[in-house]
């Protein structure tokens, strides 16, 4: 039988990274199919652990899952409680409003609420913009939905999240992209503390898929205007 790799992250649509899983389970988006390439070098098939937000890293240090892959920008909060890999992916940051909004820089957030999801690299961003009033997002299963429906409703006057997953929502007719950040948030895989030996054949198998073009190709497949930010580094 082969072995699982079982990987922590929420379950909700956030396209091009990931959707809501099937009736069978399936997930499809380009961090699905990056960690089905990455498991497939190891040897290994991806066993996803559905969870919140706010208990995919306690899931990992619980043993409830061997790694978290769900969008996890790699800061100092975080890597005091995981570890990480080298980056699969590398993003900008985006604020998205409503569409009759007058908001096109962070300058002009000044004394409005702008949402993120909690202890993120959004809202350490969020929490840069001079007189803002940040509204921290967490705890839900779907709380890119909850930030969304309270940008519609009003509750919210912004919201920040990485480029990649606000593009497309910026393209429904009442909402859109006000700005971009180019911050190049680097993305990693969270295993335990000590657990070296799954970081060490996590980057190995990151560092060959890379080098070989096959993870360029599921970028290119599901985020076809963002140039691959990677490369092989070896001797």
């Amino acid at each position: 039988m082969t072995p699982t790799l079982r990987l922590a992250c929420v379950n909700l649509a956030a396209p091009p990274l990931f959707d809501k899983a099937d009736a069978h389970g399936i997930r499809r988006g380009y961090e699905p199919s990056a960690a089905d390439t990455v498991a497939a070098r190891m040897g290994r098939t991806v066993e996803w652990v559905i969870t919140t937000w706010d208990d995919m890293i306690p899931a990992v240090n619980e043993g409830r899952a061997d790694a978290v892959w769900c969008g996890q920008g790699i800061t100092e909060a975080r890597a005091a409680l995981v570890d990480f890999t080298n980056p699969y992916a590398v993003f900008d940051e985006s604020a998205l409003v409503r569409a009759d909004s007058s908001v096109c820089a962070p300058e002009d957030l000044a004394g409005l609420r702008v949402g993120a999801i909690a202890v993120s690299t959004n809202m350490t961003l969020v929490q840069t913009f001079p007189e803002v009033i940040p509204v921290p997002f967490g705890g839900s299963a779907d709380v890119f939905g909850d930030m969304i429906g309270a940008l519609r409703r009003g509750e919210v006057d912004a919201i920040v999240d990485d480029d990649v997953a606000l593009v497309p929502v910026g393209d429904e007719p009442d909402l859109k992209v006000a700005f971009t950040v180019a911050t190049r948030n680097r993305w990693g895989i969270g295993v335990a503390k000590g657990n070296t030996g799954l970081l060490d054949a996590l980057n190995d198998a990151l560092a060959a898929v890379i080098a070989d073009g096959s993870l360029e190709q599921v970028w290119k497949q599901w985020m076809p205007d963002l140039v691959f930010p990677l490369r092989f580094e070896g001797d």
